[in-house]
């Protein structure tokens, strides 16, 4: 049976004066699928093999073509919108027709030139189309382990609980709100490490280091900061955990680490408003 969405073998039974009709080899005409003029190469014969793509076109009809989509169903990849409308927007995956993403299957807001991760499904309507809800697409059964380096794209952020990441755009990857510094949006790819692997195979994510490794990269933030504020710092011990975060991108207890490696090193002193470099 020719599958919708696909890339399949499919063998030329018919020719004609606007392309060649295919289907799986049965011998019949009725359920073949015609791969336009256009699409068709010099040689090309009746019982030849051909490998395509079967979609429909703009006028609706189950066609095939030999040319490579940057998806098929079942499959995520992260594709650019070309255009929105009233009705939802359309991506460029790599075809003649753009990509349909309807407004029902968008997250968050949706800008002409972004790129986000989508997968693709036949609707109701037996039309192939684009969804932003990848939740259920992804995996659980990921080969990474603890400390592992990982990259990923952001396809959903919650106020609540965090980023939800596609790490390498299959498994199940989560940044929680303590992990999350900086200012992101759906469709951002991020690196990041793998704090934790829950029992269920789903990915806990932080884009900091190991504590070892992260003391020493803050340490050099604040004595960074230190050298652009003329050796002074209004933050310590005191300042709100928000205030931390908003000026160096870290939270207050690895602040406090960092300040303690840092007077440990003779590097800092304490003030009654903050701190100051030494050298």
């Amino acid at each position: 049976m020719i599958a919708l969405g696909k890339i399949q073998e499919l063998i030329v039974v018919r020719k004609t004066p606007i392309g060649l009709y295919l289907n799986i080899g049965t011998g019949g005409n009725d359920s073949a699928v015609l791969l336009p003029k256009n699409q068709v190469s010099p040689g090309m014969e009746i019982g030849d093999k051909i490998t395509v793509f079967v979609y429909k076109d703009s006028e609706d009809r189950v066609i095939a073509t030999v040319n490579q989509p940057k998806l098929t169903v079942g499959e995520l990849a992260l594709l650019t919108v070309v255009d929105t409308t009233k009705i939802g927007a359309f991506l460029d995956w790599g075809l003649e027709k753009d990509l349909f993403l309807p407004f029902k299957e968008q997250l968050g807001r949706v800008q002409k030139g972004n790129s986000y991760l989508v997968g693709l499904y036949i609707d109701q309507s037996d039309r192939l189309a684009a969804t932003m809800k990848i939740y259920k697409m992804l995996s659980c059964d990921s080969p990474y382990k603890v400390n592992s380096r990982v990259q990923g794209t952001i396809y959903q952020i919650n106020r609540e609980l965090g980023a939800f990441v596609a790490v390498a755009n299959k498994y199940h990857g989560l940044i929680p709100n303590q992990e999350l510094y900086g200012v992101y949006q759906e469709g951002d790819r991020v690196t990041a490490r793998i704090k934790k692997v829950r029992t269920d195979g789903k990915l806990e994510l932080s884009l900091r280091e190991n504590t070892v490794n992260q003391i020493e990269i803050d340490a050099r933030k604040i004595m960074e900061h230190l050298a652009l504020n003329n050796g002074t710092l209004l933050l310590n011990d005191s300042s709100h955990p928000n205030q931390i975060k908003a000026e160096l991108k870290m939270s207050k207890a690895a602040f406090k680490r960092a300040v303690g490696r840092l007077l440990k090193e003779g590097a800092i002193k304490l003030t009654d408003n903050g701190i100051e470099r030494m050298w």
